[in-house]
């Protein structure tokens, strides 16, 4: 039996009806930009490397990774994870547990030794770079990888800044920093301990450097006047963190008072617990006005750490501190009542919040001071040529994301400043929403949630607080990406084309459209699940 005559017509013949002449609007193919990565301080590629991930291929998603953020273990465990505030997924369930994933690559990478390739080639320049913590340290990567020669100065004897001073070890194991330091000084970076830069001009004249960059983190404690009677033991909680990491513990006694509400004041009562105290937090505001996380005031709840909101220290003297209570006024502001409380305390410890020793500038022309930080261009570079500076240093919020992101930044514009270019910004993608995906295709699949210590071990040693994912679940939370706005390969839009007119390229290239014959029905973009087409006006 002979097939129907319209059967036998080859694709493209004249005989055809190309339906294309039909179209007012075209689909065509896009990369969206994903909110994860859009909201990174980072800068990471986040939905990049967790392709990688989900596939398996651990040591692609952290080399992938790393081209951006050289502290994977570092930041699975000190970074806030903001980008899983804005991920497409919560809108469905819950949020890509990205951070989870971040810290098992890390960890993996520490595990089996995975190293940073070499520079292919060398510059001959030489950057001096002032502080060993995120900022800098993150510089010193970047610089390298791109053939500087690096040196960085540390006024501390140990690397990692407030990394290692800020960040409790409950927090952030030592042996984790440690390692993911050394990976960056085996890079070929030179480290130099217990070297205080008093003038940075005098030491850039000295030293031959053609360039550097400034990161010395906000060591220096913010004092109040409190008054206090000779007998009152007061401190600041900066240098309580930093005596945490010698060999001898800080005398607290066994009652302990913490004024402030941001994360190291959370972070000090949590370490006074450890010590054996009885911490109580004073905090003149409310607890939805702590700039503490959530997450980790709930923590120190948890282990015992008492809470005084809406109270202000108005004297210490010996063992006693008096509080006066405070009560929201008409405008939510906090306002003094006259009622005073009596605590018993041996300590009180001051974490008000800390400043950047700027001495090292007083020699430096066309700087620009303001509030106590540096200001800088769009280049990260300040108003002196050849000097640039990040990190607490410059005016920004102050945490080790946003930190490591200013030590990429300023890498690149200092390496294209050595070059005597500039940093070519191309266009930014238009953001992947959530209503531009068809979220029907998507498997249900509940978060992994990362098991916690048990209560009595959290209160009573400085074991790690939270554990991480194994390779099984690290895998399964890797595969709950959406691929918001960027084309995985699906076939939807090829099976569902009415015209045929979806062409396959082959694994990793995509699809292209054969207009000649799509009529422009706009079905492939109703029916893409991760919004990577997008219908436009026809050209006329």
């Amino acid at each position: 039996m002979n097939k129907p005559f319209a059967i036998t017509l080859d694709v493209g013949s004249s005989l055809l009806n190309k339906t294309g002449s039909w179209r007012t609007h075209r689909p065509v193919y896009l990369d969206r930009l994903p909110p994860c990565n859009n909201q990174c301080p980072a800068g990471e590629d986040i939905q990049g490397w967790l392709y990688h991930a989900e596939s398996g291929d651990y040591e692609s998603a952290w080399r992938h990774l790393t081209r951006d953020n050289p502290f994977p273990a570092i930041m699975g465990r000190a970074c806030y994870h903001t980008c899983e505030n804005v991920c497409n997924r919560g809108q469905v369930d819950l949020p890509v547990g990205i951070n989870s994933v971040e810290r098992f690559l890390g960890d993996e990478a520490l595990k089996r030794g995975w190293q940073f390739a070499a520079p292919a080639s060398e510059t001959g320049k030489h950057v001096l770079v002032v502080g060993a913590g995120p900022s800098g340290m993150s510089a010193a990567y970047h610089l390298r990888t791109l053939g500087h020669r690096v040196t960085v100065a540390e006024a501390g004897p140990m690397v990692g800044g407030m990394m290692r001073f800020g960040i409790p070890k409950y927090r952030l194991p030592r042996d984790v920093l440690d390692g993911e330091m050394k990976r960056i000084t085996d890079l070929g970076v030179t480290l130099k301990l217990n070297t205080k830069i008093d003038d940075i001009m005098a030491s850039m004249k000295e030293g031959g450097y053609d360039a550097a960059f400034l990161a010395v983190g906000a060591h220096i404690a913010k004092r109040a006047f409190i008054p206090a009677g000779d007998a009152s033991h007061v401190m600041d909680a900066v240098a309580v963190l930093r005596s945490m990491e010698g060999e001898d513990q800080p005398m607290l006694g066994r009652r302990v008072v913490v004024y402030g509400g941001g994360n190291t004041a959370v972070d000090v009562a949590r370490t006074a617990k450890r010590l054996g105290a009885d911490p109580i937090i004073v905090y003149r505001r409310t607890r939805d006005k702590m700039p503490a996380h959530d997450f980790e005031v709930e923590e120190a709840l948890e282990e015992g750490v008492m809470m005084k909101w809406l109270s202000t220290i108005k004297h210490t003297d010996g063992g006693k501190i008096q509080i006066e209570k405070m009560a929201l006024d008409d405008n939510g502001q906090p306002q003094p009542t006259g009622e005073i409380e009596e605590l018993t305390a041996d300590s009180l410890i001051l974490a008000l919040g800390q400043e950047v020793d700027l001495g090292l500038l007083d020699n430096v022309p066309g700087l620009e001071i303001a509030d106590g930080v540096v200001k800088v261009g769009e280049n990260m570079m300040t108003g002196h040529a050849g000097i640039f500076a990040g990190g607490d240093m410059v005016p920004a919020e102050r945490n080790v994301t946003v930190a490591i992101g200013h030590g990429k930044k300023a890498a690149r514009n200092i390496d294209a400043w050595l070059r005597g270019g500039e940093v070519l910004r191309g266009p930014k993608h238009e953001l992947a929403s959530f209503e531009k995906l068809n979220t029907w295709y998507y498997t249900d699949a509940p978060k992994t949630v990362r098991p916690m210590l048990d209560i009595i071990r959290r209160q009573s040693t400085f074991d790690e607080v939270q554990g991480g994912l194994d390779e099984t679940n690290a895998l399964f939370e890797a595969r709950r990406c959406l691929s918001c706005g960027n084309c995985f390969e699906c076939d939807n839009c090829y099976g569902v084309c009415p015209d045929n007119a979806v062409i396959k390229l082959g694994g990793g290239d995509r699809f292209k459209f054969n207009y000649d014959y799509c009529k422009g029905c706009g079905i492939c973009v109703t029916e893409c699940p991760c919004g990577a087409i997008k219908m436009v006006p026809e050209e006329i």
